[in-house]
């Protein structure tokens, strides 16, 4: 199989680069499946159905969330009737939405996204690693599921890490999300399980994190709030990572990163 994750999309410049650059990689890339991390996608805070429709358009498969999952009001009434949209899975019981779903491709492969939040300089959700375990033992990837892919959405690159050797072996991939800088450690572990710390983000690099540069710099220097932040609307990169897997293991033979756009040293998978 054949998957792309798009990197956090960052407010105009990223919906851009998801629209301009998506229909052409799936084609190119002749993609199975995508997933786009749409968390930050309104103005840089949350999402809304009407961007959640037009990642669809654009070849999107499925959304991932994180830490805004919950910051445009009227969204919990439609994450709890989009399958196709994936807030944390150890957000605490009852919380609306879903944390992982079970999807058919075209070819009829099934494939399996689940989301779970770091616990390290992030809001105090439930254990991430119990949580993923649990959802991992009901189903076992190449009998239940032909592609399982977690996506952990944490600060800590130490803490994204240790998931990732938690599931190696019993997922396909393991991709991390939420810092908008793209690691370079895009490996292969050795239980068979594609792995990168941070997918970076689409949005406008020539920025703080995707947000205008004035109000982050003045915060830094001043300690004293003058505004809110605002997304840069400047020319957008769409970063993420590619992944190929074996159709009879589920296990990663191929991940590369994928950077198209403005400013960053492009690459595209041959």
């Amino acid at each position: 199989m054949k998957l792309l994750y798009c990197g956090d999309v960052v407010g105009r410049s990223g919906r851009d680069s998801i629209s301009e650059h998506l229909p052409t990689l799936r084609k190119q890339l002749a993609l199975d499946f995508v997933v786009v991390n749409g968390e930050n996608a309104a103005s840089g805070f949350g999402i809304t159905e009407k961007i959640c429709a037009g990642f669809y358009e654009a070849g999107a498969d499925c959304i991932v969330l994180g830490n805004h999952s919950f910051d445009q009001k009227d969204i919990m009434s439609y994450m709890s009737e989009d399958a196709r949209l994936i807030r944390p899975i150890n957000y605490p019981e009852g919380t609306p939405g879903r944390g992982a779903s079970a999807f058919k491709t075209r070819a009829g492969k099934t494939v399996l996204v689940v989301q779970v939040m770091g616990r390290v300089f992030m809001d105090p959700l439930d254990d991430p690693f119990a949580a993923v375990d649990k959802i991992l033992k009901s189903g076992r990837l190449a009998q239940k599921y032909d592609f399982i892919l977690i996506d952990v959405h944490g600060e800590a690159t130490s803490e994204k890490m240790a998931l990732g050797h938690f599931c190696d072996g019993r997922v396909s991939a393991v991709v991390g999300s939420h810092s908008h800088v793209p690691t370079a450690d895009t490996q292969i572990l050795p239980g068979g399980t594609g792995y990168q710390t941070d997918a970076g983000m689409c949005g406008d690099y020539n920025s703080v994190i995707g947000m205008e540069k004035e109000e982050p710099i003045r915060r830094f220097t001043r300690k004293i709030p003058s505004s809110r932040f605002t997304p840069a609307l400047g020319p957008g990169t769409l970063c993420g990572i590619y992944i190929e897997t074996d159709d009879k293991t589920g296990f990663t033979t191929r991940i590369e990163p994928v950077r198209i756009g403005a400013r960053l040293l492009q690459h595209v998978p041959d």
